[in-house]
């Protein structure tokens, strides 16, 4: 069984899908990471974004894989951890213009899909429940105020980067927010939107384990035998 938890930036997609999983006994996938360790790859391969043929090289050598070590998941490329660093500031300002590669999404949906056959999944991104997974059995649709999206990107940030130029990151958060928003759901492939069918949740004004409880309850009405 598939459960897509869709939504921009900073609604509160990883914490939710995470904690969503571990309640259901499900797998917890985030593509999200995949993209960003992607970006990574890219931003320290010396290959332009505009160089498509050599970006469709380097994808089919992207050696990405997830270890999950004490109920934690870690995002590796090769045999390097990269958990922390595609979290940056940096990494953040070019995944939604990498992830609209086509020749990447391509590749990444492929993977994507593999792993959905391997079992019961929660999966978290911004094109699951309208273009990788059409046909799953749940789908949830995560918003906030931009403004309340942006004091939580920036909490983040702080807590894992305090080093960072993080006044210059303040004045520029909601920004940088608004035109993610605004190129992701306007790219020509696999925009964000949200599925006709998905359950929405504003998550402006509620609590983690709020919304978690809403997606549960959503969840057992539909499929109760499910429910642990």
């Amino acid at each position: 069984m598939i459960i897509t938890i869709d939504g921009p930036a900073a609604t509160g997609k990883t914490s939710v899908s995470r904690q969503v999983a571990r309640r259901l006994h499900f797998t917890y996938f985030d593509t999200g990471a995949m993209y960003r360790a992607f970006t990574w790859f890219l931003l320290n391969s010396q290959i332009a974004i505009e160089q498509i043929e050599e970006i469709k090289q380097l994808v089919d050598q992207f050696p990405f894989r997830v270890e999950t070590k004490e109920h934690n998941k870690r995002y590796f490329v090769g045999d390097k951890d990269v958990t922390e660093e595609i979290r940056s500031h940096l990494v953040t300002s070019h995944v939604s213009e990498v992830s609209a590669i086509d020749c990447v999404r391509s590749k990444l949906l492929d993977i994507q899909r593999q792993c959905a056959t391997q079992g019961d999944f929660v999966f978290e991104g911004r094109d699951l429940g309208t273009v990788v997974f059409p046909q799953a059995e749940v789908k949830i649709f995560l918003t906030a105020d931009p403004r309340v999206r942006a004091e939580r990107r920036l909490a983040e940030l702080l807590a894992q980067y305090p080093k960072e130029e993080m006044e210059l990151a303040r004045q520029s958060m909601l920004a940088d927010l608004l035109k993610r928003d605004h190129y992701d759901s306007n790219r020509l492939s696999a925009p964000l939107k949200c599925p006709p069918d998905a359950y929405r949740i504003d998550t402006s004004t509620l609590t983690l384990n709020e919304v978690v409880d809403q997606i549960i309850q959503f969840f057992a009405e539909k499929y109760p035998e499910k429910i642990p």
